[in-house]
C-alpha cells in the first residue's frame, strides 16, 4: 500500500493517495494547524462528529468556526462542553416495522406538499436509505424441517399489502433500496455488508471525498455498527425522515464515557456474558445521552463479532452509542466479510492520517471512565424484565425463586429467606411453585417452566463464536441422548444467511435440528415479540394456574409483555445457554451444579459435560467462517427470492391509498395544514390520562406484538371484517394510524397508578369510570379537553419506536411530565409536537400525591426558551392547589421551531414547499 498526502491550503481539505487513487478528505490535523484548537486528545467517536462539522462548514451549512473550536474546548474542560451543533449523517437504515410508517409519512408528505402548492418530487431522500425487511416473520411453525418454508409462506400471506407498498416506495423514491424478506436482520446485514467504515462520495462542492461512515437508523440497535467503527444510533422514524430530507440533527456535543477493557475472556465464558456485565455497569454509571467509547489493551483480544455484541446493546445501557475505534481487527473483519481490498486500504490510510486509528498509545481524554478486567467475567443471564438485571448463572435459580416469592406475595420468614438464598431446593420448601398437570401428558407445568427457548436477534447471531458454541452444545447433548423438554418451544432465527452457511459447513445444523432448533426464518422473531403461539394446552395451563412461565432468548430485550402474552419472566442468555435451558426446561434448576437430565444409560448429565472448550469453538470458526461465504450470500442481496420478485406494484409519484386496506392508510398529520407555522400553545385545564411508574418502555407505550379481539384494535379489525387469525401484530400494522392509536398504552403489562392493581391499557374517562385508554381519549377530545401523562424515571426506555410518540400525540396528549426521559423517546415526543417536562426540586408523582383526578395548567409555553423552567399549577380533586416547577425538555432552538410547526415533519414540509 502506498500513501501520499497533499494539502489544500485554502481549507482543511487535503488529498490522500492510496494505491495510486487520489481522494480528498477533511483533515483534523489541518484544522489544528489552522489554529482552531488542539484536537489531539479527542476520543475517536467525537472526532467523527468534528469531521462532520469541518466538512459541512466548508459548504456553508450554518456551521461556524465556534462550532469547530468547541471541540477543543471540550477537551480543555475535561470532556464537558454541551454546545448545540448540527450533525448530518451520511445515510439512513430502516427495518420494516419502523420503515413502513416512515414511507407512509413520506407518501403523505407528497400529498401534503401538493396541497401547499409545492412539487411532490421535493419529498425524496437526499441521502442513501436502506430498508431491510426483518421484523415480519413470525414463528408459527418450529421444531421440524418444514418450519422455515411454512413461516415464510405465512409471512407473505400476512404482509403482502405492506410489501407491495414498500416496493412502490422503492420505485417512487430515489436513494431508497429494499433488502427483501428472508435475507437477515438489518443490523447484521449492515455490519456484514452495507457498512464501509470509511465512505466515499461527492461532497456539497462536487469533490470526491473520503469521510467516516455515519448513519442514523429507525431501530435502537443501529448502534451495533459502532463495533465496526461506524458512528450510528437509533432515532425515531420522524427524525430519520427529517434527516433523509436534508434536515440536520440538532444535538449537543455529548460527554464521552471511556470504558477500558483489559485482560481476556476465560474458559467457559462468552461475549454475551461480557455484554450483560457491561450493561449492568453502565446503567449504574448513568450514560443516557452520552457516547461510550471502548478502549484498552483488552481490545487486542476481542474479536469484532464480540465488539458488535457490546455495541448492539447500547440502548440497554442507555447510551447514544458504544463505539470501538478503527484498529487492525477492524481491517481483519472487513477483509473476512468480503469488502473490497482498495476500500480496506483506504480505511487504514484514512484512519492513520486523520487520527482515528487505535494504536498502542491510544489514551484520549474522556468525560469519565470505567474499567473491566475481562478475566473476571462469569457465565450469566439477565432478567426477568430488564436487560440490566444481571444475574450470575450460579445465582439464577435462587434469584428466580425470589421473583416467584415476590409475585405470589408470600410472607417469607427470615429462616425461609435464608433458604431462598440456598437455591431451588429451598424454593420448593417454602411452597412458592404452583404445579399444573397438562391433560394427557406425563409432565406438569409450574412456576419456572421454560416454554420458549429461542436463538434469535442480531445481538448474538452475528457472533460466530457463540453460534458455533451453541451448535457444539447441541452436538454433545445429542450424543448423550438429551433432548429439549416437550413443553419448550425452540427456534433458531439467524441474523443472516451466512450463519446457516457456516453451521452447515461445520455439520452443526443437523445437531441443532435434532434437539428442536430448526431454522424458522431470518429475522428478529422472538426478540421483537414474534415468538408465535405456544401449544394451546400449555397456554391454557399457564392461564388456569396463573403460572410464571419463562422464556430464555439470545436477544437484547426482555421487557414485560414483549416476548409472549403467556410468559411473565424473560431472560437474556448466550446461545449455548439457550440450548442448555431448553434441555433443562426449568428455571428452578441450577445449571451450574444440578443435572440438565440423564443420558441414555440413566447417568446425570451436567452443563460442564456438554460445554465446548474455547479451542474447539475457535477451530471451527477459523475453518468455516470464510470470506467466500460472505461473498456468496451477499452477491444478490437486493434481488430476493421468487416470492419477492413476484410482488406486483402500481402507482406513480403519489400513492393511491387503498380505502379498504387495514395495513396502509393516509395519516391525518398533514391534512388541512396551512402554509404558516403557529406558536406553542399553553396547556390549560388539562386532565390526567395516565400515571405511570419507573422504566416505562416504548413497548409499554406502543406494543409490537399480538393483540386480542377484545382490545380496541381487535374490535376495529373485527368491525372491518378481519378474522382473528389475520390480526397479525401491532408492529406489522404501523402503517395504519387507526390501529396504532388504539394500541397506544395498550401493553398487557402496563400499570396505570390511577387504577388499583389493574394491568393493561385502561384509565378513567370523563365520567370517572374505568375504560380503555383509547375510549377515554376520544371522549376527552370530543369535549376539547387536553391531556397530560405523568411518569417516573427513564420514561420511554427501549426501542426507538416513533409510534410511542405518534400515538401519544393522536390521543390528544399535550405534555408528558416525568422524572427523566430516555434520549430517543424525548426527541420523538418533540418531533410530534408533544412537550416533555421533567420534575424538579425532588418532586415526583408520589410526593405530589397524584391520583388522576387533578387538573393541570402550564403557562409560558408561548414564549418558552430551550430547557426553561416553568410553573405547573395542579388543582387537586378536592379543590386544593399547588404550583411546582417543571423543566421543559425542549432542548434546542430548532426543537422550539418544530413544536411551533406542530412537529418536525410539518417544519420540513413547509420549508420545502416555500423553497
Amino acid at each position: 500500500m502506498t500513501v501520499v498526502v497533499g494539502q489544500d491550503t485554502a481549507k482543511t481539505r487535503r488529498e490522500l493517495e492510496v494505491n495510486g487513487q487520489k481522494i480528498a478528505y477533511y483533515s483534523i490535523p489541518a484544522a489544528q494547524e489552522a489554529g482552531f484548537g488542539d484536537f489531539s486528545k479527542l476520543p475517536a467517536s467525537l472526532k467523527v462528529v468534528l469531521e462532520n462539522i469541518l466538512r459541512f462548514e466548508d459548504g456553508g451549512f450554518s456551521v461556524s468556526t465556534d462550532d469547530i473550536k468547541a471541540f477543543s474546548e471540550w477537551a480543555e474542560k475535561g470532556g464537558q462542553n454541551p454546545r448545540e451543533i448540527a450533525y448530518r449523517p451520511a445515510r439512513v437504515l430502516m427495518q420494516d416495522f419502523t420503515g413502513v410508517p416512515a414511507v407512509v409519512d413520506l407518501a403523505a408528505m407528497r400529498d401534503g406538499i401538493l396541497g401547499l402548492g409545492g412539487d411532490a418530487k421535493k419529498i425524496n431522500p437526499l441521502v442513501p436509505v436502506d430498508l431491510v425487511i426483518d421484523h415480519s416473520v413470525m414463528i408459527d411453525e418450529f421444531g421440524n424441517p418444514r418450519a422455515f418454508q411454512m413461516n415464510v409462506d405465512r409471512e407473505y400471506e400476512r404482509n403482502m399489502e405492506r410489501y407491495q407498498f414498500l416496493k412502490w416506495g422503492q420505485t417512487a423514491f430515489e436513494n431508497f433500496r429494499v433488502v427483501p424478506p428472508g435475507t437477515g436482520i438489518c443490523h447484521q446485514v449492515n455490519v456484514e455488508y452495507l457498512a464501509q467504515t470509511v465512505w466515499t462520495d461527492k461532497d456539497q462542492n462536487g469533490v470526491d471525498v473520503a469521510y467516516p461512515d455515519t448513519l442514523v437508523g429507525t431501530d435502537s440497535h443501529t448502534t451495533m455498527v459502532n463495533g465496526l467503527a461506524v458512528l450510528g444510533w437509533g432515532v425515531g422514524g420522524i427524525e430519520a425522515e427529517a434527516a433523509m430530507l436534508g434536515q440536520p440533527i440538532s444535538m449537543l456535543i455529548p460527554e464521552v464515557v471511556g470504558f477500558k477493557l483489559t485482560g481476556e475472556m476465560v474458559e467457559g465464558t462468552t461475549g454475551t456474558d461480557l455484554v450483560l456485565k457491561v450493561v449492568e455497569m453502565l446503567r449504574k454509571h448513568g450514560v443516557v445521552g452520552k457516547f461510550v467509547e471502548f478502549y484498552g489493551d483488552g481490545l487486542d483480544k476481542l474479536p469484532l463479532a464480540q465488539r458488535a455484541t457490546i455495541a448492539n446493546m447500547a440502548p440497554e445501557y442507555g447510551a447514544t452509542c458504544g463505539f470501538f475505534p478503527i484498529d487492525a481487527e477492524t481491517l481483519r473483519y472487513l477483509r473476512q466479510t468480503g469488502r473490497d481490498e482498495d476500500r480496506i486500504a483506504l480505511v487504514e490510510a484514512y484512519a492513520k492520517e486523520n487520527g482515528f486509528w487505535r494504536g498502542a498509545d491510544y489514551e484520549p481524554i474522556y468525560s469519565s471512565t470505567l474499567h473491566l478486567d475481562m478475566g473476571t467475567i462469569v457465565p450469566a443471564i439477565s432478567g426477568p424484565k430488564r436487560p440490566q438485571d444481571y444475574v450470575a448463572l450460579t445465582d439464577a435459580a435462587s434469584s428466580f425463586a425470589k421473583v416467584v416469592a415476590d409475585y405470589r406475595g408470600i410472607d417469607v420468614s427470615d429462616a425461609a429467606k435464608d433458604m431462598l438464598d440456598e437455591g431451588p431446593a429451598a424454593t420448593k420448601s417454602v411452597d412458592i411453585r404452583k404445579s399444573h398437570p397438562v391433560k394427557g401428558k406425563e409432565f406438569d407445568l409450574h412456576d419456572g417452566s421454560v416454554v420458549i427457548a429461542s436463538i434469535t436477534s442480531c445481538t448474538n447471531t452475528s457472533n460466530p463464536y457463540v453460534m458455533i458454541g451453541a451448535g457444539l452444545v447441541a452436538r454433545k447433548a445429542r450424543a448423550l441422548g438429551l433432548n429439549r423438554k416437550p413443553w419448550v418451544k425452540t427456534s433458531l432465527a439467524p441474523g443472516s444467511q451466512v450463519v446457516t452457511e457456516y453451521l452447515e459447513a461445520a455439520g452443526l445444523q443437523e445437531d441443532l435440528d435434532a434437539i428442536g432448533f430448526n431454522l424458522v426464518g431470518y429475522g428478529c422473531t422472538t426478540c421483537i415479540g414474534n415468538s408465535g403461539p405456544i401449544a394451546p394446552e400449555f397456554s391454557e395451563a399457564i392461564a388456569e394456574g396463573d403460572l410464571i412461565a419463562t422464556s430464555v432468548l439470545s436477544g437484547n430485550r426482555n421487557f414485560e409483555g414483549r416476548i409472549s402474552p403467556d410468559v411473565r419472566a424473560n431472560y437474556l442468555a448466550s446461545p449455548p445457554l439457550v440450548v442448555a435451558y431448553a434441555l433443562a426446561g426449568d428455571m428452578n434448576i441450577d445449571l451450574s451444579s444440578e443435572p440438565l437430565g440423564q443420558d441414555k444409560d440413566g447417568n446425570d448429565v451436567f452443563l460442564k459435560d456438554i460445554w465446548p472448550t474455547n479451542a474447539e469453538i475457535s477451530e471451527l470458526v477459523d475453518k468455516t467462517v470464510t470470506r467466500e461465504a460472505f461473498l456468496r450470500k451477499y452477491a444478490d442481496v437486493f434481488k430476493g427470492d421468487e416470492k419477492w420478485q413476484g410482488v406486483k406494484v402500481s402507482g406513480g409519484e403519489t400513492y393511491d391509498w387503498p380505502p379498504e386496506s387495514t395495513y396502509i392508510q393516509n395519516p391525518p398529520y398533514f391534512q388541512g395544514m396551512g402554509a404558516e407555522k403557529g406558536s406553542i400553545k399553553n396547556i390549560e385545564n388539562a386532565k390526567v390520562m395516565l400515571i405511570l411508574g419507573d422504566m416505562v418502555t416504548t413497548d409499554h407505550i406502543s406494543p409490537a406484538g399480538s393483540f386480542k379481539e377484545s382490545t380496541p384494535a381487535g374490535k376495529f379489525l373485527t368491525e372491518h371484517g378481519v378474522p382473528v387469525r389475520e390480526f397479525n401484530s401491532y408492529g406489522s400494522r404501523r402503517g395504519n394510524h387507526e390501529i396504532m392509536m388504539r394500541g397506544t398504552f395498550a401493553n398487557i403489562r402496563i400499570k396505570n397508578e390511577m387504577l388499583d392493581g389493574v394491568e393493561g391499557g385502561y384509565t378513567k374517562g370523563p365520567d370517572g369510570e374505568q375504560t380503555s385508554v383509547f375510549e377515554a381519549s376520544m371522549a376527552y377530545q370530543a369535549q376539547g379537553t387536553p391531556l397530560v401523562v405523568f411518569g417516573g424515571e427513564q420514561y420511554g426506555a427501549g426501542s426507538s419506536r416513533d409510534w410511542a410518540a405518534k400515538g401519544t400525540a393522536l390521543l390528544g396528549v399535550k405534555a408528558v411530565i416525568a422524572e427523566s426521559f430516555e434520549r430517543i423517546h424525548r426527541s420523538n415526543l418533540v418531533g410530534m409536537g408533544v412537550v416533555p417536562f421533567e420534575f424538579t426540586g425532588g418532586d415526583t408523582r408520589k410526593t405530589l400525591g397524584l391520583k388522576g383526578d387533578e387538573t393541570i395548567t402550564i403557562l409560558g409555553l408561548d414564549t418558552v426558551k430551550p430547557l426553561e423552567t416553568l410553573d405547573c399549577a395542579i388543582t387537586y380533586g378536592d379543590g386544593s392547589t399547588k404550583t411546582i416547577k417543571v423543566k421543559c425538555r425542549i432542548d434546542t432552538q430548532p426543537e422550539i421551531e418544530y413544536i411551533e410547526n406542530g412537529g418536525v415533519l410539518h417544519y420540513v414540509l413547509r420549508n420545502l414547499a416555500k423553497s
